[in-house]
Order: C-alpha cells, then structure tokens, then sequence
C-alpha cells in the first residue's frame, strides 16, 4: 500500500518547516520506501508498518505542539510493490510520447 499524508502542527504561527522535519524524519528513518513533496509525504509498506510510521510521524509533530492536522490518502492494493516508482515511470511514459504507457 502506498499512503500519501500530511501532519501539521495548529496553533504555532506560519512557520511549521520545523515541526514537519520532526515528522519527516521519523519516516526516513522508518526505512519503508518514502517521497516527500511540497504538499505530502508518501510512504510504502504493508498496512500495519505503514500506519505505525504514520502514528509516529504524528506523534512527533504531537510531541511539540499541542493539536495537530493529520490528511491522509492510501492506495490499498494486494501484490503491488514499488508502486512509488512504478506509478510515476508509467505517467512519464505518457508524457514523452509512448501512448501505450509501456
């Protein structure tokens, strides 16, 4: 499964780069393959260790500001693995030209 998520700390100003490092860290640190972006945090896993690195991606943010925003969206699909990369391959095969996608 790949899940793309978002926590940000509420109540501590404009400026949350620090507090989302806390919660990046914990996932590159997870091992599970993982993307972050300007907008999300993709990690890919099976459910359970995927979602433990959420609960302390959140937990971190948790741990220095007082009430935080989790979004979260998961693509949940059995016997799929390296889907991080292999979904974006096949968009960029559309992209230059190969309209089969393969």
């Amino acid at each position: 499964m790949i899940v793309a998520f978002s926590v940000s700390p509420l109540g501590v100003g404009e400026d949350v780069g620090e507090y989302v490092a806390d919660a990046v860290r914990v996932v590159r640190e997870s091992g599970l393959p993982n993307r972050t972006d300007a907008m999300f945090t993709s990690v890919e896993g099976e459910w359970d260790e995927v979602m433990d690195v959420v609960k302390r991606a959140v937990a971190a943010v948790e741990a220095r500001a007082g009430r935080v925003s989790l979004v979260l969206k998961a693509d949940i699909r059995a016997g799929v693995t390296d889907g991080l990369t292999s979904k974006v391959e096949t968009v960029e095969r559309y992209l230059a030209g190969d309209e089969q996608g393969s």
